[in-house]
């Protein structure tokens, strides 16, 4: 049997929920993204909630830490790159969810563990930017709609050319266009 698995760079459906990060790893980290707000999880216990509401400007994913912050929201750094080859390497490292927060005002980063496969440099781009959309739309809780959130991957997944410039912007409004 083949596998079945949906997902998207780091953002994988488990049990009818999407979670960003490897959620099967022993005592990993990965944040659930709920209709009430992103759940970090850490070691098998819920760390915090973060209500979508007190998210603003987007959001960035970082693979492999140590990224220094270039002008994209998606990122992919040499240990997110040597994580997903074959190899020692192979697995290890993580990530993260980078973000300001309001209410109060602060800059935060939600860790996760990576899955063990390669991840597209092109979904990790897209997918940072259709959640920086999404949030910039005032529509941040749809991320926590599993069907929406399908949806969006379904027509994201069928983009197979490398957005340069300013394109992933376009590319992710021209897929979510219905």
């Amino acid at each position: 049997m083949g596998d079945t698995r949906k997902t998207y760079g780091p953002l994988e459906l488990v049990e009818g929920c999407w979670v960003v990060g490897d959620s099967h790893r022993p005592d990993g980290c990965w944040v659930e993204f709920r209709t009430e707000g992103m759940a970090r999880h850490a070691s098998g216990t819920e760390d915090e909630l973060i209500p979508w509401s007190r998210v603003m400007l987007g959001i960035g994913v970082q693979i492999g830490r140590g990224t220094k912050g270039s002008g994209y929201q998606g990122e992919l750094g040499l240990t997110g790159i040597l994580g997903g080859l074959r190899g020692p390497f192979q697995g290890r490292g993580g990530g993260h969810l980078s973000m300001t927060l309001r209410h109060p005002y602060e800059d935060r980063k939600l860790t996760f563990d990576r899955h063990a496969e390669w991840y597209k440099p092109t979904h990790i781009l897209l997918l940072a930017e259709l959640m920086t959309q999404t949030v910039a739309t005032g529509d941040a809780h749809r991320l926590g709609d599993a069907d929406w959130l399908e949806w969006a991957v379904g027509r994201l997944a069928l983009v197979t050319s490398w957005p340069i410039g300013r394109q992933p912007t376009a590319v992710v409004q021209a897929a979510l266009k219905d």
